[in-house]
C-alpha cells in the first residue's frame, strides 16, 4: 500500500505473457483463482493516448473488490484514486481461450450494466515503469462499483449497433467531467470481450468463466480525485451507478 518503483530488470516481467503469469500467481496467492472477473483498460483511443500505449491490457478482479451502486468508502483507503466510466458485462457461459465470433460472444453475455472502475495511480514515475509491470499489477485496477442489470438486452440487441451508440456520462461532485460512446471501446464493447478471450490474460487464467464480470474500458479519461467526492456514471439505455468517497 505504497507507491511502486520500477523493479530491477532481472525481476520485472519482460513481456505481456510474463506479466499475466505474474497476475495468475498473485490470484492464486490471494485465493482469487478463478477471479470474479477482469477489467480491460486502454480500449479507447483517448485512453491509449492518455497512457502512451498502443493496445488494451487486462487485470483480474477479486470478488471482495466488486461493490454495489451507492457504496461509500473512506478516501484515505485509496492511493491516488481515480474513477472511470464503464460498460460492463456478466458472462452466462464459459469461454475457452481463443478467438470467438461476434454472435457467439453476444450469446455468452448474460447481462449488461453500467459500472465505475476505481483505479489507483500507485506508480512512481507513472507509466515509466513499463507496460509489462503495469499489467503485472493489474493495470491500475483497485475496485469496481457495479450498477443494476439493464433490462431487455437480448443477444440480438447486444450484437447490434445499439450498444456501440450508447452515450455514457460521468460527473464528479455534481459537475460534468466527460462523456463518450460504447463505440469508442475498440469499435464495439463486444470487440473488447473478443480481445480478452483471445488475450494472454485469458490463456493465463484458463479462459473466461460463467458469472465473471468484464469491465470493457472507460469511455472517458480517468477523473483523478484529490479528496472526498461523489461520483455518478450514467449510460443511456443502461442506467446509473454511483459511489462516494467520504472524509
Amino acid at each position: 500500500r505504497r507507491p511502486l518503483a520500477p523493479l530491477a530488470p532481472a525481476l520485472a516481467p519482460a513481456d505481456p505473457a510474463g506479466a499475466y503469469a505474474v497476475q495468475a500467481a498473485l490470484a492464486r496467492r490471494l485465493g482469487a483463482f478463478p477471479p470474479a472477473g477482469f477489467k480491460v483498460g486502454a480500449t479507447a483511443a483517448t485512453m491509449q493516448l492518455h497512457l502512451g500505449i498502443r493496445s488494451p491490457a487486462a487485470g483480474f478482479m477479486r470478488r471482495a473488490d466488486l461493490m454495489s451502486s451507492g457504496t461509500a468508502t473512506p478516501f484515505r483507503l485509496w492511493i491516488n484514486p481515480g474513477v472511470e466510466c464503464e460498460i460492463a458485462f456478466r458472462l452466462g457461459v464459459d469461454l475457452p481461450p481463443g478467438v470467438h465470433d461476434h454472435g457467439a460472444l453476444a450469446q455468452a453475455v448474460a447481462a449488461v450494466f453500467p459500472a465505475i472502475e476505481i483505479v489507483e495511480n500507485r506508480y512512481q514515475g507513472g507509466v515509466a515503469i513499463g507496460t509489462p509491470m503495469l499489467i503485472a499489477d493489474r493495470f491500475f485496477h483497485a475496485a469496481a462499483v457495479l450498477g443494476q442489470d439493464a433490462q431487455g438486452w437480448t443477444a440480438e440487441r447486444i450484437a447490434g449497433r445499439e450498444l456501440a451508440r450508447l452515450c455514457g456520462r460521468m460527473s464528479v461532485n455534481g459537475k460534468a467531467f466527460g462523456e463518450g460512446q460504447g463505440g469508442d471501446l475498440l469499435g464495439h464493447p463486444l470487440a473488447v470481450l473478443r480481445w480478452l478471450a483471445a488475450s494472454p490474460a485469458a490463456a493465463a487464467f484458463g479462459g473466461l468463466r460463467a458469472g465473471q464480470v468484464i469491465l470493457c474500458g472507460s469511455v472517458t479519461p480517468p477523473a483523478w480525485l484529490s479528496g472526498p467526492a461523489e461520483v455518478e456514471v450514467t449510460f443511456e439505455g443502461l442506467g446509473t451507478v454511483t459511489t462516494r468517497f467520504t472524509p
